[in-house]
């Protein structure tokens, strides 16, 4: 086909108004030509075994699955699959009616490399409302995907063990120039032994239908950030079996992209965010091994760059330093972290400014944040904005649902401590029941536990619940009408040590409130980040 892309890089190729340039960006199963607004993937015709571009129909196949499964998160930018002629002459065009069709490619819409994630973070300008609005926009995606028994089937430790064990062997040759021995050795053994050892985590996770028909490719450089929306591109379209996998995996890929850009603070971020979204926090009982896997993924195509001699001696050198890096992060999921988890229960009376002191500890530490809201309104099956209130202490809001939806949170924190890592509890714990659960939970895994408990007067606590109820679109079903009930039921903190309780008064200086707090919760050092 050395011809036809010969053709393709001609600007008389391309249907009117012709454009003043073309631009060719080639990856190993593709050629990419970009000319002005318009972009043309068109398909090698390579077998790598695990995709299979060989002949025009299977490479016909591919661009319309590629349309198809892409238009899920970028709809506007797959514009569809056109041909690409040859005409008496011998010249390949695109689309020509008077031509003969010989082959096929994805016609797309040219999005600005400004946008793009990994330019964005280069920039500087990738942030928490950046990370939220990916958080967001993955967890709608996720909800959307396909989850059935065909899907369910490569969440199995068997399934994923087909990959895992493909990667170590296809790396054999290539991996001493990156790790010693011993290295290779410790990534082998940790996702052998997870996947051999942790059996019922991954039942667990198709039980609950976190196995979908994804994204496979979720790197930085497929995110667009636009400003009416995200698009995100390139999902795997030539084997199933790289796309068919938990929301975990699926995340994973991009959490290791930035802890490999050195923003392991985004990564959490991300993680958080997207956990807080969709109400699943059993995801950090695998994120670890399934960023250990991408990694290695990673690692293991730098690796085979690395050690081709058709590339430039500067493109060697510097794909053996990538693999090398990407080998030490699949190695760094079995790693004790750096900082100590712990665990912070955040409570009060109605309207102290509890949720809004908790949302500022997880966005400061990177942590995870569990709400007694948004988890009750998950275990009802009901959105988070929507009201379930009955009375002061009805319906919903029981006491034998609130024991249930107190016993979650508490599990949801023991996952989260599990993976190493510090979580928020957002709650009230009204009563010392409440908050030594929560003790319990932390002294269980050996960490330490806070609880910060958030005051403020009586005026200024039923003036922000008349803000409140103006507002729309709120998570909290605290009001004004049931204020007094609650100031009742509350039991005053007897029952932890100094070192346990931080008292904050959230009518006071923001600021100070803030430091009062980190001075009692063990934070990353100002430079470093997680």
């Amino acid at each position: 086909m050395g011809m036809l892309f010969d053709d393709l890089r001609s600007i008389d190729a391309y249907p009117p108004p012709r454009p003043a340039r073309v631009e060719l960006r080639e990856t190993h199963i593709s050629c990419v030509f970009l000319v002005g607004d318009d972009v043309y993937k068109v398909k090698k015709p390579v077998d790598f075994g695990f995709l299979d571009f060989s002949t025009p129909e299977r490479r016909l196949a591919a661009c319309n699955a590629e349309v198809r499964l892409n238009r899920r998160l970028a709809p506007e930018v797959y514009l569809g699959v056109v041909p690409i002629t040859r005409d008496a002459g011998g010249r390949h065009r695109i689309g020509d009616p008077d031509g003969v069709t010989v082959d096929y490619a994805v016609h797309m819409r040219r999005l600005s490399d400004e946008e793009r994630a990994d330019v964005v973070l280069a920039r500087g300008t990738l942030g928490l409302p950046e990370i939220d609005r990916i958080a967001t926009t993955l967890a709608r995606f996720h909800a959307a995907c396909t989850s059935d028994a065909e899907t369910a089937r490569f969440g199995t430790p068997d399934a994923i063990g087909v990959n895992v064990r493909e990667n170590f062997a296809q790396t054999r040759e290539a991996l001493h120039r990156s790790v010693t021995p011993a290295e290779a050795d410790q990534i082998e053994r940790y996702q052998l032994a997870f996947l051999r050892d942790r059996a019922e985590v991954f039942a667990s996770r198709i039980a609950r239908g976190a196995v979908r028909d994804g994204h496979g490719d979720l790197r930085l450089e497929h995110v667009y950030l636009r400003a009416e929306d995200i698009a995100i591109l390139d999902c795997i379209e030539f084997n199933d079996r790289f796309r068919f996998a938990d929301v975990a995996c699926d995340l994973a890929f991009l959490t290791m992209d930035l802890a490999h850009q050195r923003r392991v603070d985004l990564a959490e971020a991300l993680l958080a965010a997207y956990a807080r979204e969709t109400n699943d926090f059993d995801l950090y009982a695998v994120i670890d091994f399934y960023e250990s896997y991408r990694a290695y993924v990673r690692a293991k195509i730098a690796s085979f760059l690395a050690a081709d001699v058709s590339a430039s001696e500067s493109a060697r050198a510097f794909a053996e330093k990538d693999a090398r890096r990407h080998f030490l992060l699949a190695l760094a999921a079995d790693r004790r972290p750096v900082v100590a988890p712990t665990l912070v229960a955040v409570g009060g009376i109605l309207a102290t400014g509890k949720s809004t002191l908790a949302r500022w500890i997880s966005a400061e530490l990177a942590a995870p944040i569990a709400e007694a809201d948004r988890t009750r309104k998950g275990m009802l099956g009901v959105a988070p904005t929507t009201h379930v209130h009955d009375g002061s202490w009805a319906g919903a809001y029981d006491k034998g649902f609130t024991d249930k939806v107190y016993a979650e949170l508490m599990r949801r924190a023991d996952v989260v401590l599990a993976s190493g890592r510090t979580m928020i509890v957002d709650a009230s714990f009204r009563s010392p029941a409440m908050r030594l659960a929560a003790r319990d939970v932390a002294r269980a895994r050996g960490v330490p536990f806070v609880f910060v408990e958030c005051r403020a007067p009586a005026d200024v606590c039923r003036a922000r619940l008349t803000e409140r109820e103006r507002r729309v679109g709120e998570v909290s079903d605290g009001r004004l009408a049931i204020f007094d009930d609650f100031v009742r039921e509350w039991q005053p903190v007897t029952e932890l040590v100094p070192a346990e309780h931080v008292v904050v008064d959230t009518s006071r200086d923001r600021e100070e409130t803030q430091r009062e707090v980190l001075a009692h919760v063990a934070s990353w050092p100002r430079g470093v980040g997680p």
